[in-house]
């Protein structure tokens, strides 16, 4: 049984739009979902009916939000396969929790200790590794990217040794769509006893996550790339892990005690989790993963797979035409640079005809730098996009690379 997407559609408000009296067509998912009426409608409900603060309220309402902000706790817990609910912590976002990891790593390493990240990563994951590096002395090496923006896996397995402390690398790289070996690669580093960290910012929403079978020690995502507000992530890290790692932020709620010369930290997940939490986005954020674990995986899957295999085949026919990253497993993003024309124009006359897509560097500049190429233009999809945008966005390509000629 397939996807009814158009009664998918039916529950987005915003595809109901017009551009310049055009239909509009959402080809911006990479960098952000749009959100069912569902999700909208949590986030309203608390603001409107039980907004509070959680956890230490004598009240009802701090009752209610409470109960409502744990319990989308436990739906994450249950959506990646997180072994303890106390193992998933808020996040204001992937960058965040990525952060959060890499300050506690800067206080870890030792000179001789190495770092290993990838030549496809979002500066998310990457900039932070570099800074933790500098801050220790210790090395940073970077996996390479082959013609096809594939990871070079034999290039990563010379890379590790004993001295190896962690290795870093995208579960879906963000700007080729190209899905790595995720499970296969943390194996390799658990040979030399690295620790690993997932960047699933663009994985979460494309198919099953389960970081017990993954095997690595921490998984980042964020909250609007599954159909979520902003604002809200999550970072899972194992227990043991988590329950010794260097403290991201102080002040409330992370503390146990407190006295005027000292503080002791509070139990998972609370210790890592400073300040007033975003409660309502947390709580749609539960909402957002109901409602899409609520659809058969592998129907998801294949109905991205259609959408893929389609702009593949289209491209191919496109004179002019050149597809960066052409990967055996990818899915999501769909990059490409015409032989005329600068990305950013290809995007604002895509965007008169009421197509919106991507472009730029998409925040991965040694990607774009490998490639040869300022940027591209993205064209990246999700659960209620069909073949037919896909097969309107190549008219209206044509019509964008007539001007430009």
């Amino acid at each position: 049984m397939s996807l009814d997407v158009a009664a998918i559609r039916e529950q987005f408000p915003i595809l109901k739009r017009e551009i310049d009296g055009n239909p509009l067509v959402y080809l911006d998912n990479a960098a952000t979902t749009q959100k069912p009426q569902c999700v909208i409608d949590a986030l309203v409900e608390y603001y409107s009916l039980y907004n509070s603060n959680v956890h230490r309220g004598a009240h009802r309402l701090a009752d209610e939000a409470t109960r409502k902000f744990e319990h989308a706790r436990d739906i994450v817990k249950d959506f990646i396969n997180a072994p303890k609910r106390e193992e998933v912590i808020w996040t204001s976002g992937t960058t965040e929790g990525i952060n959060m990891i890499a300050n506690g790593l800067s206080k870890l390493l030792k000179s001789t200790d190495e770092v290993i990240v990838t030549g496809m990563e979002h500066h998310a994951n990457i900039v932070t590794w570099q800074q933790a590096c500098k801050v220790a002395g210790a090395t940073l090496h970077t996996v390479p990217v082959t013609d096809k923006g594939e990871l070079d896996l034999d290039v990563y397995v010379s890379l590790l040794n004993e001295n190896t402390k962690l290795v870093a690398f995208p579960h879906v790289s963000n700007s080729l769509g190209t899905v790595n070996p995720v499970t296969w690669l943390t194996e390799q580093a658990k040979k030399f006893d690295a620790w690993v960290l997932v960047d699933g910012a663009q994985g979460i929403a494309h198919g099953d996550v389960d970081v017990q079978a993954i095997g690595c020690d921490f998984y980042a995502f964020s909250g609007h790339k599954i159909y979520a507000p902003m604002g809200v992530g999550v970072l899972w890290g194992k227990e043991a892990l988590l329950a010794e790692w260097p403290v991201w932020q102080t002040g409330g709620e992370m503390i146990a005690t407190v006295t005027l010369q000292d503080a002791t930290w509070n139990v998972l997940p609370y210790r890592l989790e400073a300040g007033t939490p975003n409660v309502g986005d947390a709580i749609a954020l539960g909402e957002a993963i109901r409602w899409f674990d609520a659809f058969d995986h592998a129907e998801v899957a294949a109905h991205e797979k259609a959408l893929m295999s389609r702009a593949t085949e289209l491209a191919k026919e496109f004179d002019g035409l050149r597809m960066v990253g052409e990967a055996e497993h990818k899915v999501g993003a769909f990059s490409f640079v015409l032989d005329q024309g600068h990305p950013a124009d290809i995007g604002f006359l895509l965007d008169r005809q009421g197509i919106a897509i991507r472009t730029g560097d998409h925040c991965a500049q040694p990607l774009m730098a490998r490639f040869g190429v300022p940027g591209t233009a993205r064209m990246s999809f999700s659960i209620y996009n069909t073949i037919e945008e896909v097969e309107l966005f190549f008219k209206a390509l044509k019509k964008v690379h007539m001007m430009l000629a």
